[in-house]
C-alpha cells in the first residue's frame, strides 16, 4: 500500500482586486481567474490501495476542538464523496450546532488519479456481485477488505481517531454496499446511515446474504437507519420488502429506524435522510431518574456575583431556571449528566469526595461555564 500525504488545503476567503483604469480605449488586462473556495477546515489525502489496485481520494474534516490532543474523535465514512462531501459537512455542522451528535472526524471516499470515471468505479467497487448488465461490478468484496484493512488502518494512525464508534454512510449503490458491509462486516462499524439502497440489485440477492447471516447469527448489535424517497416508485415497494424481513428475524441488539420521505426522489433523499439518520444513530439515551436522584440536584447555583440560575424537579424532570424567568427542561443521560434536545447545552453535575452536589457546569457552543451551589 503506497501513500501520499498532502498538506492541509488553503482556503481562500474573498475577491479578487478590481482594476481600474481612467481611459476607456486603453487595452484591458488580462482578467485572472478567481481563486476556488475549498471547504474549511477539510483537507485532501491520496491513498492507494494494494487490495483493489486503485488510488482513492479522501476528503478529511477535522472537528471543532480537535487540537486538544488529549481527545479522539468517532469517525463517520463517507461514500461517494465526490458528490456527497459538501453536503453531509454542511449537515454535520448544523446537527453538530443543535446539539444532535458529537463532534467527529468525516472521512469522505472518492476516486482518484487521473480523470476518474466516477459513474464505471462506484458500480464497480459498490456492487456485491457481477451482472452481465454492467460489466464493471462486483467489486464490494475487495472495496470492502481495503475499507477494513487498509482506510481505517491509516485513518487511526494519523488521526486522533476512536477505535468505536464508527459510521458508515451512503445512498444508492452506496446505500446496496452499506448494507452488504452490515451483513458481512458486522462489527466493522456501530451505525449505519443509507439512504434508497439499491436492494433489488441481482435480482434481490441482498435478501440471500441477510438469509445467510440470519442462519448463524441470532444478533445484529448496531444502531441502523434506512430512508428512502416516497417518490420512488417500485424502490419503495423492495425497500419495504427487505425492511419487513429484516424486522421479522427480531435481532437481539438491532436498534432499527426507518423512514419513507414523503415528496421526495431517489438523490434528493440524501439531504433529509442523512438528517434524520445522523439523528436517529447518536441519539441519547433519555433516562427516568428517581426523585432521590434529581432531589439531590435541586437549589440555587451562582454563575456570576449577580447572576444566578435555579434548578427544580418539576414532576420528575429537572428543570433550569435561568434569568429572566425563562425555564428550560433538562432530560437525563445519565445519573450526573443532562442535556436539551435540539440546543448546544449540556448539563454536568459536580460532587465532592462524600457524593455532595457543589457545582454545576454547563456547556454551551459558545463555552463552558461553572456555577456554584450556594443553597
Amino acid at each position: 500500500m503506497s501513500i501520499k500525504r498532502v498538506p492541509r488545503l488553503t482556503i481562500t476567503v474573498g475577491f479578487l482586486c478590481i482594476l481600474f483604469c481612467t481611459d476607456p480605449a486603453q487595452a484591458q488586462p488580462e482578467r485572472s481567474a478567481p481563486p476556488q473556495v475549498e471547504i474549511r477546515g477539510s483537507r485532501l489525502e491520496h491513498l492507494t490501495s494494494a487490495i483493489v489496485g486503485q488510488e482513492y481520494d479522501l476528503c478529511v474534516n477535522l472537528p471543532r476542538g480537535y487540537q486538544d490532543t488529549s481527545k479522539a474523535f468517532p469517525v463517520m465514512f463517507l461514500l461517494d464523496a465526490q458528490w456527497d462531501f459538501p453536503l453531509l459537512h454542511a449537515l454535520y455542522g448544523q446537527q453538530y450546532y443543535d446539539g444532535f451528535i458529537p463532534g467527529a472526524i468525516i472521512v469522505g471516499i472518492t476516486w482518484g488519479g487521473v480523470n476518474p470515471n466516477h459513474d464505471s468505479l462506484r458500480a464497480r467497487d459498490l456492487t456485491p456481485t457481477v451482472v452481465r448488465q454492467q460489466s464493471a461490478s462486483g467489486g464490494a468484496p475487495k472495496f470492502l477488505k481495503f475499507i477494513k484493512n487498509e482506510l481505517i488502518p491509516y485513518i487511526e494512525q494519523n488521526y486522533r481517531a476512536a477505535k468505536s464508534g464508527r459510521t458508515l454512510i451512503g445512498s444508492s449503490f452506496g446505500g446496496l454496499f452499506t448494507l452488504y458491509a452490515l451483513l458481512q462486516e458486522t462489527a466493522l462499524f456501530d451505525r449505519y446511515v443509507l439512504t434508497s439502497p439499491a436492494v433489488g440489485w441481482d435480482n434481490e440477492v441482498l435478501f440471500s446474504f441477510e438469509k445467510e447471516y440470519a442462519a448463524k447469527n441470532t444478533q445484529l448489535p448496531v444502531r441502523l437507519f434506512i430512508g428512502i424517497g416516497g417518490l420512488e416508485g417500485d424502490g419503495v415497494v423492495e425497500f419495504q420488502k427487505f425492511v419487513a424481513q429484516l424486522k421479522s428475524r427480531s435481532y437481539k441488539g438491532l436498534e432499527l429506524e426507518t423512514k419513507v420521505l414523503e415528496g421526495i426522489g431517489h438523490s434528493g433523499s440524501k439531504a433529509e435522510g442523512y438528517t434524520k439518520g445522523l439523528q436517529w444513530v447518536f441519539a441519547r439515551p433519555m433516562l427516568s431518574l428517581s426523585r432521590e436522584i434529581l432531589d439531590q440536584y435541586i437549589g440555587k447555583y451562582q454563575v456570576a456575583p449577580q447572576v444566578s440560575i435555579e434548578i427544580t424537579n418539576d414532576d420528575g424532570c429537572l428543570v433550569m431556571v435561568v434569568p429572566g424567568n425563562t425555564r428550560i427542561p433538562l432530560l437525563a443521560e445519565n445519573k450526573e449528566k443532562f442535556f436539551v434536545k435540539g440546543i448546544y447545552l449540556m448539563v454536568r453535575f459536580k460532587k465532592n469526595e462524600v457524593g455532595k452536589v457543589t457545582g454545576v457546569e454547563v456547556e454551551q457552543y459558545s463555552g463552558t461555564t461553572f456555577a456554584q451551589k450556594v443553597n
